[in-house]
């Protein structure tokens, strides 16, 4: 039912109106990430008088199927249905939404962040991205209530660490850099640099550049094994290798331009019209040749 609602700007007005014309203590609306673009809801929100926001709600899913019957996993006499998905997973998809609607001037609400918080860590990211406060339940669901102890004092000394006394110090402060991409420097040149010292030449970063990347790094045999190296001419910084290595700081990206050359898409396309050419895979491959940029 709240998925449904929520996924209608109009039913969450009006819902929401029903509610704050006779409640004497302050309305948050709980928003669903099943839908294309959240700030319509959240807009509708604060349209029918809200006092803030939560968001995210539980994801739609199934979550499997079991091989040996054949049925949806869970089964409920032989019938199961969709359910909501949380958890870690879907933290990543909580910081989209609350980055969204905490950067809309029409909203401008407190937002109580939710989704996938297991730790203080997880906490700051959210403030970070313009909560005012966050709320568990997996990470409780999984450890107790302890956890929230744990978390508080990691919270805290993460902010004295930085000097901040409050919430507002910091509340928002990475929101700043989202940005479309069209505004993205294309001259930036980031390349993967892997530690030969801790390298314990699993391949696994070979593989993942070879099948699923830019296949720009090179198996060379070495005393019995192969050492991996990185043809940076070739990279292109998509940092795929550093993720599944499995050795902390084994792999770096590193930043090889001197960020005296700037030039975004957009810069480009108002460029290309000024000079009359159009947009083709020639006059781009030219630009690329002339800055170095190769991608394959």
């Amino acid at each position: 039912m709240g998925s449904a609602v929520g996924q209608v700007p109009e039913y969450c007005k009006m819902i929401t109106e029903w509610v704050t014309e006779v409640s004497t203590i302050p309305v948050l609306v709980k928003l669903t990430p099943n839908i294309t673009d959240m700030r319509y809801p959240a807009r509708a929100a604060r349209a029918a008088n809200a006092d803030g926001l939560s968001l995210i709600n539980t994801i739609n899913s199934i979550i499997g199927v079991d091989l040996d019957t054949m049925k949806i996993m869970p089964s409920v006499a032989g019938k199961s249905s969709h359910g909501g998905y949380a958890g870690p997973a879907v933290k990543p998809i909580a910081l989209h939404h609350l980055s969204q609607v905490a950067s809309d001037r029409e909203v401008n609400l407190p937002i109580s962040g939710i989704g996938g918080i297991s730790t203080w860590r997880d906490a700051v990211e959210f403030i970070l991205l313009g909560a005012t406060s966050v709320q568990l339940c997996t990470a409780v669901m999984h450890y107790g209530f302890r956890i929230i102890d744990d978390s508080t004092e990691g919270f805290t000394n993460w902010m004295e660490s930085k000097g901040f006394s409050s919430i507002d110090d910091f509340k928002g402060k990475a929101l700043e850099q989202i940005d479309e991409f069209g505004n993205f420097n294309l001259l930036h040149k980031t390349v993967a640099r892997i530690d030969q010292d801790k390298c314990i030449h699993c391949n696994l970063c070979y593989i993942a550049c070879e099948d699923g990347a830019h296949q720009c790094i090179d198996l060379t045999p070495v005393n019995g094994h192969y050492k991996t190296e990185v043809r940076e001419e070739d990279c292109v910084g998509c940092s795929l290798c550093s993720l599944v290595c499995p050795v902390e700081g084994c792999i770096t990206m590193v930043r090889v331009d001197d960020g005296s050359n700037k030039k975004t898409w957009n810069e480009l396309i108002e460029e290309f019209e000024k000079e009359g050419k159009p947009l083709t895979w020639e006059n781009l491959a030219e630009f690329q040749k002339k800055h170095g940029i190769v991608i394959h």
